[in-house]
């Protein structure tokens, strides 16, 4: 039997998403692998409101975030952390020997514009990172004010990760003045993961030109650079299979309409909300919820992990809460290709199983 992901991710593929990544190879220099990731591109372009260039790595998330701060910090990074994914991209910050302070909010609360223009009005800061949906917490930052904010300091290189918001989330990048924005196949998108996509603007490619040990498989200035000069094609060769599936689940969220899929996600989220308010309480405060995945506080003190067991006998699992949050919370993803009739099977079975426990 299928277990149906309610996870933060990977979240569930649809079997026609995944048979097309066994599509027949091609060669990774040939004309049709440009074609496909010119046709990628394209199609991201208009999921990101965007005139930028689009990168793609095969690796997770985590590595164009971790790109990001090394290829474009030249002076000293301002971290922003609502959560053990901001906190991630500070050790990043550290390990690759970049200058970087970590600036962190309370476990379910955000990252006020306030916050940002107290530490850039100093001027000791060049590229600043903001996390726009924290998983561990279930709190979603309000990129759109704090990038009025940032505006207001153009020699920031302003980064935004988007890992599990976009393709739930409208991000309009140009408008937001986002210079790059990052995201992973495994979720929202509804693909498998091992792929990491970002927009990136001209500024922050003109400012890791002046960054010295930009590292070499992460190089955003090579990856730039190649798919300029060879059309469309990697200095490594790229994941093709993902990258036919993600073509192909482009079409699709195109065709669904990027405004029925964002309204899709906000209802499954409210529904989840409202449930969670009937039986437990929200972690975060309700205006600050994320729209892709809810945080609970486990305030019955139910076991959770004893929950996911039965759940897992009935095709369904969830995540307990992350971190020093175990048994504390739990978490219901409810992004990609999933319904609100999902969601409502998921959270029936669960008042199914706590009533018989």
């Amino acid at each position: 039997m299928h277990t149906k992901l309610f996870i933060p991710g990977p979240i569930e593929v649809r079997e026609d998403v995944l048979n097309k990544m066994a599509s027949p190879m091609i060669g990774h220099r040939s004309v049709e692998a440009s074609q496909l990731q010119r046709n990628i591109s394209d199609k991201l372009r208009k999921l990101f409101y965007t005139e930028n260039e689009i990168l793609l790595s095969t690796s997770s998330g985590s590595g164009l975030m971790e790109a990001a701060v090394r290829c474009c910090t030249k002076h000293k990074a301002a971290i922003f952390s609502i959560g053990a994914f901001g906190d991630r991209w500070h050790e990043m910050a550290i390990s690759n020997c970049v200058p970087a302070d970590l600036f962190k909010s309370e476990p379910g609360s955000i990252t006020t514009p306030k916050m940002v223009d107290e530490v850039l009005s100093t001027g000791n800061y060049d590229l600043v990172t903001i996390t726009h949906n924290e998983t561990s917490t279930g709190v979603m930052n309000s990129i759109e004010e704090i990038s009025k904010v940032v505006r207001k300091y153009p020699n920031i290189i302003y980064c935004v990760d988007a890992v599990s918001s976009a393709g739930g989330v409208k991000i309009e990048v140009d408008k937001l003045g986002i210079d790059i924005c990052i995201t992973s196949s495994q979720k929202a998108l509804g693909l498998p993961p091992g792929l990491a996509i970002c927009t990136i603007s001209d500024k922050a490619v003109e400012r890791a030109r002046t960054v010295k040990n930009r590292g070499y498989y992460l190089d955003l200035v090579k990856l730039y650079d190649t798919i300029k000069k060879k059309d469309y094609q990697y200095p490594s060769t790229p994941n093709l299979s993902l990258m036919f599936a993600l073509d192909y689940q482009l079409d699709r969220i195109i065709e669904e309409g990027l405004e029925n899929r964002f309204k899709r996600h906000l209802e499954m989220a409210e529904y989840t909300r409202k449930w969670a308010k009937r039986n437990f309480e929200l972690f975060p405060d309700e205006k600050n919820a994320s729209v892709t995945l809810t945080t609970v506080k486990n305030t019955k003190g139910i076991n959770v992990k004893s929950l996911n067991t039965e759940l897992s006998k009935r095709g369904f699992v969830i995540s307990n809460g992350y971190g020093r949050l175990k048994e504390k919370t739990f978490r219901i993803a409810h992004m990609a290709d999933l319904t609100v009739d999902n969601v409502k099977d998921l959270l029936m079975t669960i008042d199914d199983i706590l009533s018989i426990s």
